[in-house]
């Protein structure tokens, strides 16, 4: 015996696929882990940004094709580093010690590749240009004191913050996120600050990106303290990318006294492998300590960031008392947003609707 289908039915089904056709469908936002044991966030499976858990060597780092390696610039290198890396390199001439070998060192916990929407690369890692500690979008500190001895993070000499496993991840349509513990290890053997990080990644819209990053710094010894370099320099919330075309980098914080003082950065120009320009706006969130933090940059090298703590002081990680600190990048199309457009998105992070 033969079945038929109801006319009603095949109409319904009709008109059901004609509007799932039209009907707008959420984009998928996904965090996962890559088979290295890298992490990466894709939306719609396009590739938004990598995490890099694990410890990156030079022989695996992300570079665009056609990358030029200048000569390193070789001088005597005099303090702690030198003697430290001159007893790790027995071989090692002692009267002349290139800059670069320093500090090429292995390293994880940082964002790069950081991708703009129009898929082009916005970050860059160990840089062949003298900085190989420079490593896409990472937070650290060039002075961290543990007791009587400092440590430099930062350019990872002494201390080196490693991961402990424990990755949690988020999908979604509304964003992905990965949060994810490290602890920073001095000498590579005990651990003194534990540090969970959660990087949150919103759906594109037609002109920009939104992620918002958090950093939680926990003392797990006495006596620790963390510092620019020197005190009134670099370091914390650190960004180095590619060097595009036409690049213009600016910065703005409003005066004190003014309400609300909004401060933000951006780095725009056209990158290597886009039609047109982009770019990238850094977002101080008011709530951090010391806020608004003094920005360091370096136009040469496509560098800048939102420096803490405050030029002048070294800011003590407590036990019991996490530090926390909170940033939005803003990935952008377009060359340098209108102060008012930027203005609009600092507001919108600080002062979020309820």
């Amino acid at each position: 015996m033969k079945h038929r289908t109801c006319p009603a039915v095949i109409l319904l089904a009709a008109l059901f696929l004609i509007i799932s056709s039209f009907t707008p469908k959420g984009k998928t936002m996904k965090a996962f882990r890559l088979p290295d044991g890298q992490y990466r966030i894709e939306e719609d499976g396009k590739a938004v940004l990598q995490y890099n858990y694990k410890t990156v060597y030079e022989k695996d780092v992300i570079r665009l094709n056609g990358e030029r390696k200048e000569k390193p610039v070789e001088g005597e290198v005099t303090g702690t580093y030198r003697d430290e890396y001159i007893s790790q390199h027995p071989g090692v001439r002692k009267d002349t010690v290139v800059t670069t070998n320093i500090y090429a060192i292995p390293r994880s916990d940082y964002i790069h590749p950081l991708f703009g929407l129009q898929g082009e690369t916005l970050t860059r890692d160990w840089p062949l240009d003298g900085e190989p500690h420079h490593r896409g979008i990472w937070w650290a500190w060039p002075e961290v004191r543990y007791g009587s001895l400092q440590g430099d993070l930062y350019a990872l000499q002494r201390i080196f913050a490693r991961p402990t496993g424990k990755v949690d991840l988020v999908n979604g349509t509304d964003y992905a996120e990965i949060s994810a513990e490290n602890r920073w290890m001095w000498e590579d053997k005990k651990p003194i600050v534990l540090e969970n990080s959660i990087i949150r990644v919103y759906p594109a819209t037609a002109d920009k990106r939104i992620i918002d990053i958090t950093i939680r710094l926990s003392a797990l010894e006495d006596s620790i303290s963390i510092a620019t370099r020197q005190t009134n320099s670099y370091g914390c919330f650190n960004i180095r990318m590619q060097s595009p075309k036409s690049q213009t980098l600016t910065h703005f914080t409003d005066q004190p006294g003014t309400s609300p003082v909004r401060s933000w950065s951006d780095l725009s120009g056209t990158f290597q492998d886009a039609g047109s320009p982009s770019g990238l706006s850094i977002l101080q969130y008011k709530g951090n300590p010391d806020y608004p933090g003094p920005w360091v940059e370096y136009p040469n090298l496509a560098w800048v960031q939102p420096a803490f703590p405050a030029h002048g002081t070294r800011y003590p990680l407590l036990k019991g008392h996490p530090l926390v600190l909170r940033y939005r990048l803003v990935v952008h199309n377009g060359s340098k947003p209108d102060t008012t457009v930027t203005a609009g998105w600092w507001d919108e992070y600080n002062q979020p609707s309820k």
